[in-house]
């Protein structure tokens, strides 16, 4: 499955689009797409029907003082192309990834509200943890 490095304009729009219907609060530019092609920790893996990215998702690294740890994120495959295996497809494939990167843990956070993505988590091994999430945004 290949990493993204560079995209093109309709790499863009599909982008775009899969980032949409993963929430309408997004807000996904050139520029927030660019940064995360620059870093190295960043990896963004996609998959294509006929030339058209119709799925993907995000493997962030990051390094604490007793780990090396991954969080999963972004992950979205098309309405007209779920029920495919294509969900499964991209995990199994993050999951290969963190492997080779030696990671120890690997973090994912979903809606309760997305129930065949929960699903398929769980069903992967992934173990829901009672925890509280914050979140604070950096003017």
């Amino acid at each position: 499955m290949p990493e993204l490095h560079t995209y093109t304009d309709t790499d863009f729009t599909d982008l775009a689009s899969l980032m949409q219907e993963l929430s309408s609060n997004i807000v996904f530019t050139r520029e927030s797409l660019e940064r995360m092609l620059a870093d190295p920790n960043s990896h963004l893996y996609v998959i294509r029907e006929e030339g058209k990215i119709v799925a993907c998702a995000s493997l962030c690294i990051f390094h604490q003082p007793f780990s090396t740890d991954a969080t999963i994120e972004s992950v979205v495959v098309s309405s007209n192309m779920r029920g495919k295996g294509l969900g499964r497809r991209l995990m199994e494939h993050l999951l290969e990834e963190a492997a080779r990167m030696s990671v120890d843990c690997i973090h994912l956070t979903s809606n309760p509200k997305r129930e065949a993505a929960n699903a398929l988590y769980q069903k992967m091994g992934f173990e829901r943890k009672e925890t509280n999430c914050y979140i604070k945004k950096i003017d």
